[in-house]
């Protein structure tokens, strides 16, 4: 017997509206694997286990109120894993034509008429295989996704039977209202400087779900209100200007590098008394100003903004899928050469983040937005763009290497969307004792991403050769 439609929540269909001319909102990641997989086996493995969770059976519907979860009576899973032969050009090398690969499935839309996901395989690389996974962000964000990951990985466990959960007709949930509404009480509000009549009417928006405001003119001028009182985010000052951002052509170009041992980050870290995000993140943005610097640009005394996701759900319901995450604006110092004085700038943008309501205000108005006609939302989401010249994400993958059909998964790598304008995505990922730089850029604003992954691991060398360099007891 069919199961009854499910309405999507506000924040999964503002991610379903988001794609644009020039980024579509597809998270995009890429597993190599030794040795390699079969094109049967890789089906087999989908049917048993990914498809257990119902979202890879379902399509989207959309009406004029967002739109529903409903079960593909047609579903066909050799319409979703696609059999490929790397294609190389003269003197290219595999990974450049994997990484080719990856740039133009990244800017081609999956099939609205089917569930938003599609896997890849590229049965013959670098002596094994590499599976490309697309996923649309509407099905669910990044640490939702590793849940799937390791899921269906051999001995991955499987979802825990689903329980329908209350789902509002506007797709609001009785989380959403304990998660952002509670917290944003008057002392809240206060706290983070928004006093407009905006703010609290949208909040009575996202308490009263039912309210029958989609669409209307009382619900665009909330929407147009929203923006003007989320003053802690429009109130920034814009990035500093640089070759990466302005706008983007639509055409994407991937890059990564080979892991670095976790090991060696953790002591740099505790030899400068800093997290082994602050590390990395200074590694970022020494690697950045240095491919500016090349480029003939003089980034000195310039920062850059990433907006940088934030979990927002306890990591055990993570299997429950969709989206559950806030955002917030991490500056890095790409102008700063010196690397122990960088790592300290990081650390310091690091603390002023600390305890801010951000994330939970960033993930209202992705709320608001999702009850929002698409011209008004649109409005309401560039401000984050405007804002920034790149989106980054900083995941733990597990520690020790997974295995997938009988193989080794020896290298993996993803990417998350950019909204808006925004050209630039950057991904730092550790899995199986290392942690690698991934990028992803448009065309047009980086023309080779690799030329920056390449001095990710050059900054790196330099900080752990100033860090020895340091007097014993002065590092931290």
């Amino acid at each position: 017997m069919p199961r009854a439609a499910e309405r999507m929540t506000r924040v999964d269909t503002a991610w379903l509206r988001m794609d644009n001319d020039v980024n579509l909102m597809m998270i995009v990641g890429v597993w190599l694997l030794e040795p390699g997989i079969t094109f049967e086996a890789l089906s087999e493995r989908v049917g048993d286990k990914l498809l257990k969770y119902q979202r890879f059976s379902q399509k989207v519907v959309e009406d004029a109120m967002g739109a529903n979860w409903v079960d593909d009576d047609d579903f066909d899973v050799s319409n979703h894993i696609v059999r490929h032969k790397l294609k190389r050009r003269r003197g290219q090398s595999e990974r450049a034509a994997l990484q080719a690969l990856v740039g133009t499935l990244s800017t081609t839309p999956l099939d609205p008429a089917r569930p938003l996901w599609q896997f890849h395989l590229i049965e013959q690389y670098e002596g094994g295989s590499a599976l490309v996974a697309r996923v649309h962000h509407c099905i669910a964000d990044g640490i939702a996704l590793i849940s799937v990951m390791l899921s269906i990985t051999d001995g991955g466990m499987d979802p825990p039977p689903r329980k329908l959960r209350k789902v509002a007709e506007d797709g609001g949930t009785d989380w959403l209202t304990d998660a952002v509404v509670k917290p944003f009480t008057g002392l809240t509000v206060k706290a983070i400087g928004m006093y407009g009549s905006g703010v609290a009417k949208s909040m009575e928006v996202l308490a009263k779900p039912y309210q029958p405001l989609f669409g209307s003119l009382d619900m665009a001028r909330t929407g147009y209100q929203v923006v003007s009182d989320v003053a802690a985010m429009a109130l920034m000052p814009d990035d500093s200007p640089t070759r990466l951002k302005g706008k983007p052509a639509g055409v994407k170009k991937v890059a990564w590098g080979e892991p670095i041992a976790l090991d060696q980050v953790k002591a740099i870290g505790k030899a400068l008394g800093c997290s082994v995000n602050d590390v990395l993140l200074a590694c970022v943005a020494g690697a950045i100003g240095e491919y500016l610097r090349d480029q003939g640009d003089d980034p000195t005394g310039k920062e850059i903004r990433a907006m940088v996701p934030v979990n927002l759900r306890p990591l055990e319901k993570a299997y429950q899928l969709g989206n559950r995450f806030g955002l917030v604006p991490l500056v890095l110092p790409i102008g700063i050469a010196n690397p122990i004085e960088r790592v300290y700038a990081v650390r310091a943008r690091m603390n002023e983040l600390k305890g801010s309501y951000q994330p939970l205000l960033a993930f209202a108005v992705l709320s608001v937005a999702g009850l929002l006609i698409k011209p008004v939302q649109d409005a309401l989401l560039n401000m984050f763009a405007k804002k920034a010249t790149a989106v980054m994400t900083n995941v733990p993958g597990p520690a020790k290497p997974l295995q997938f059909c009988g193989s080794t998964l020896r290298q993996t790598m993803f990417w998350v969307p950019q909204s808006g304008d925004i050209g630039v995505g950057v991904s730092v990922l550790s899995y199986g004792g290392g942690v690698q730089f991934g990028l992803i850029t448009d065309q047009k604003l980086c023309p080779e991403p690799q030329q920056i992954i390449d001095r990710f691991e050059p900054e790196f060398e330099k900080l752990l050769m100033v860090t020895l360099m340091l007097p014993w007891g002065e590092a931290a």
